[in-house]
């Protein structure tokens, strides 16, 4: 259940939430007199003041012509941003030239397409909005109709993309040279001399039968491109063309329980609740042979689905199947297991690929060498090639290790003998670098840096931890021989489930230094692609809530004389940003809740930035956009809380007005941030101009507030988060003079929609009105990763499962009818529809009223605009005539 499904199921673009900051409506402790424990009495509305305030009901093809208005506006807003930087420098008799490429949408266009600026080495008295100029010529990218293939779909869904065009792309930055996936198949360019001509891409041919995904080239032979196709990897050299498929372990039956195994793509739950999406990677050095060869090196994750539960689910009308199986392990079963193994590819001096490819596998696989680690959650290489890193984690996700695994622990598969590639009997152990546990849960991220080796016993890199209770950045020292002291790294004392590792391929490193750069009740934000390292200056780049929780900045350190760290990036906005490779410059993305995204590209020198271009002006919005406030209330429990407020449009002093309750409530996601909501919350802003008062919350559990708020949750999902939204909408209603307590609804989607249900069945005197979307039903029917991280395993937590599970709440819904709306995509295949068949019996035999929205042709989250357009209306129609 990863987070950004949760902020909208309409979204339009994977450019939302860069955002920036935002004042402060109101600043107080709860004082209520409504306070939780003492509601108002739940009384109808009185029909005489509902003619005054709302004279006639809006007809259902007004409201679709409010959706519509909206989702231009949305749509408008959306293409506008640019995303996915990458800086490419090139080197000419005149001086160095930067190009700075992007994915962004062309002017009268509507797709998303790699796109570039040339960017000043210098600032000027007056900075510049610099032109924005296509890298392709005249090319379409999205298939015929938008009929992904069911592979790309499923990608689609687990990184949560809803653009269409081109989303991603891979680049050696040093020869220009891009790859990217477009119109069901793929393509390649180079921009070869930095000219003003658009370039005309090439088609990588294939023989597949089936989509290929998650091309990459290798990084020190960008003639040779990885992908995955029909659950194997396969290889093309772009020299000659061939195409040769590199593993043969998924056969492609029919039935699935007969064909278990993949390689080089991780199962369900590593890509759904750990954010990993590739299963291989390429070796960034290369070995040169004496008759002019070279030897390239691609390590992969061949994944045994065998024991994981197959569940059948209903496919969409598009599918003459009429059923759709996959493999998903629920909370408590059995999931997959994974092994290392990798291939050796040598190109002769020709360029063309030999046809034996060799391939080796572990000495000792994974589960013998940490028999308790669960899941292969990170894997890469140390820049000098010679050993890949490992991040293991244990089944209760409260113990990590990381570990490092030498070349010569992969033996060749068709050899017995113990001696490794390079002819030495002697096999170097498995380093056992550092181990992490906690009570709460280890929350896996992507900070890790690993410096080149200077010295073969040791080995040095930046790394992340939430021993203090906040994630922070430290610099580790590991030696790699026995003789070292041991230093231990822990997250918390009293970790649960960690047992002593004793292997005998496993060593121990000690760590001998262990240098903190950041410390403080805040964090440092562990998402992909923001740890940059400048190796010359001895500096780290990273983004944290440092100043605020509301905003994301960019911070530098000192990793060998750390001191404060120094923002770089404007307060008062929310930043997203991307840097250059060797860290000179970056450009930043950034918005506040008044204020659309801007795009502007920076100079680094001496810790401080400098404007040198513009990308972006923030545009000007409509007259009518009316942006959220920022609010703030101290909480029973001694923190501060934060919400937005939209405030009904044209609101009449003295009126009361019906109110939305938005709500998320879950980990993993921070609903409310000082970034521009106008893109992925404009259907909010909808509501207040329709006359709805509209509260978003961010309660105990919620994201980048460290590890105690964030583990309110454990153990208990479902029972204490409503009572932390409750509490901020009675404060919220005791400081402003327009909330009607009598006409409130709940509304969210999937944890969002969990609530919704809670907040219904658990306090029906708040709310009036329900509106559920892709709702959890029973924790025992969702997924093991993210399930037993806050709530352990089924047989461990029986009262938690039972007391999270909505279906023993079925006898406390209301009798009243029109106050339960469900919301489900019919071919969901993360939060199944049976969970809402399971609540729908459950109402039955407790004989309550419901109402149900099917929506055959959607997953968990809605992405066809059709569908769209019909469920944002049907939920204005149903709140106008129910609440």
């Amino acid at each position: 259940m990863a987070s950004s499904e949760q902020l909208s199921p309409e979204q339009l673009s994977t450019a939302a939430e860069r955002a920036s900051p935002a004042q402060l409506s109101f600043s107080s402790s709860l004082s209520s007199p409504l306070s939780p424990g003492q509601p108002p009495p739940f009384s109808p509305v009185d029909p005489q003041l509902y003619e005054r305030d709302y004279p006639r009901l809006k007809s259902w093809g007004e409201l679709r012509q409010s959706v519509r208005s909206t989702r231009r506006l949305q749509t408008n807003l959306a293409n506008k941003v640019p995303h996915n930087f990458t800086f490419a420098k090139l080197e000419t008799e005149q001086g160095t030239r930067t190009r700075l490429y992007f994915l962004g949408v062309p002017e009268n266009l509507k797709e998303n397409s790699l796109m570039y600026v040339d960017v000043p080495n210098e600032p000027s008295s007056e900075v510049s909005m610099l032109p924005w100029q296509p890298l392709l010529d005249s090319f379409h990218a999205t298939p015929y109709m938008c009929q992904y293939s069911r592979e790309e779909q499923m990608l689609r869904e687990r990184k949560r993309v809803s653009a269409f065009g081109i989303t991603s792309y891979d680049v050696d930055i040093e020869h220009r040279r891009f790859l990217f996936p477009a119109s069901n198949s793929l393509y390649i360019c180079t921009d070869d001399n930095m000219t003003e001509q658009a370039v005309v891409p090439e088609e990588v041919k294939s023989q597949c039968g089936a989509a290929r995904i998650d091309p990459k080239m290798c990084p020190s032979n960008n003639s040779l491109v990885g992908f995955v196709s029909s659950g194997d990897l396969w290889m093309c050299n772009l020299k000659d063309g061939e195409e040769r498929r590199l593993t043969f372990v998924h056969k492609g039956l029919s039935n699935p329980a007969e064909d278990p195994m993949t390689a080089g793509v991780p199962s369900f739950v590593v890509q759904e609740e750990f954010d990993r999406y590739t299963g291989y990677w390429w070796s960034p050095t290369f070995d040169q042979n004496s008759d002019g060869s070279r030897t390239y090196r691609v390590m992969y994750e061949e994944v045994d689905e065998s024991e994981v539960e197959i569940l059948h689910i209903v496919s969409s009308t598009n599918n003459e199947r009429g059923v759709d199986h996959y493999r998903y392990p629920r909370a408590g079963t059995a999931n997959a297991t994974s092994t290392l193994k990798m291939l050796e590819i040598t190109v002769d001096s020709s360029g063309k690929v030999k046809d034996t490819v060799v391939e080796r596998h572990l000495r000792e696989s994974l589960q013998q060498l940490f028999p308790h680690m669960e899941y292969l959650v990170r894997a890469d290489w140390l820049p000098d090639g010679k050993k890949v890193w490992v991040q293991l984690l244990s089944r209760n996700q409260q113990w990590l290790i990381l570990a490092l695994l030498p070349l010569e622990f992969f033996s060749p598969a068709t050899s017995d003998s113990a001696t490794n590639s390079h002819g030495e009997s002697a096999t170097p152990p498995v380093y056992l670098l550092l181990e992490e546990h906690s009570h709460i849960w280890v929350n896996v991220h992507e900070l890790i840096y690993f410096f080149p080796q200077t010295r073969p016993d040791e080995v040095g890199f930046i790394w992340a931890n939430e021993g203090t209770g906040f994630r922070h950045l430290y610099h580790v020292t590991a030696s790699l021989s026995p003789d070292q002291a041991q230093m231990g790294m822990e997250v918390e004392t009293g970790g649960s489930g960690a047992q002593e590792i004793t292997h005998k391929a496993v060593q121990r490193c000690g760590l001998t230094e262990i240098r903190q750069l950041t410390g403080g009740q805040w964090v440092v934000i562990g998402k992909p692609d923001m740890l940059w390292v400048d190796e010359t200056r001895q500096l780290v780049y990273f983004m944290a809530t440092k100043d605020t929780p509301l905003e994301e900045h960019l911070y530098v350190v000192s990793y060998m004389d750390p001191g404060e760290p120094v923002r770089l990036t404007e307060l008062g906005y929310y930043h997203q940003v991307w840097m250059s490779q060797d860290c000179s410059a970056y450009v930043s993305v950034y918005s506040s809740v008044d204020t659309a995204p801007a795009c502007m590209v920076y100079r680094v020198a001496n810790q401080t930035s400098r404007l040198i271009a513009k990308l972006l002006e923030p545009p000007i919005l409509p007259v009518d956009y009316h942006p959220p406030e920022l609010f703030q209330y101290r909480s029973l429990s001694g923190y501060d809380h934060y919400g937005y407020m939209y405030k009904p449009h044209n609101c009449a002093p003295g009126r009361k007005y019906p109110t939305l309750l938005f709500v998320y409530g879950g980990p993993q996601v921070q609903l409310v941030t000082n970034s521009f909501k106008g893109i992925r919350f404009l259907r909010l802003h909808t509501l207040a101009s329709l006359g709805y008062a509209v509260v978003v919350l961010d309660s105990r559990g919620s994201n980048h507030r460290g590890l105690q708020f964030e583990g309110h949750l454990r153990g208990r999902m479902g029972t204490v988060e409503i009572e932390d939204q409750v509490e901020g909408l009675y404060w919220l209603a005791e400081n402003v003079d327009y909330i009607d307590l009598n006409r409130v609804a709940i509304h969210g989607w999937s944890y969002g929609g969990y609530l919704s249900l809670m907040g219904l069945a658990q306090r029906p005197d708040v709310f009036k009105i329900a509106i559920a979307g892709a709702p959890v039903t029973c924790w025992t029917a969702y997924d093991t990763g993210y399930t037993e991280r806050y709530m352990g395993t089924p047989s461990a937590n029986v009262t938690g499962y039972a007391d999270g599970s909505v279906l023993r709440y079925a006898s406390q819904f209301p009798e009243e009818e029109n106050r339960l709306l469900i919301v489900h995509g019919l071919i969901d295949e993360n939060v199944h529809f049976y969970h809402t068949s399971m609540l729908i019996n459950s109402l039955v035999k407790a004989c309550k009223p419901y109402q149900l929205q099917l929506y055959p042709n959607e997953r968990h989250g809605i992405r066809q605009q059709d569908t769209c357009e019909h469920y944002e209306t049907m939920v204005l129609s149903y709140l106008q005539k129910h609440l």
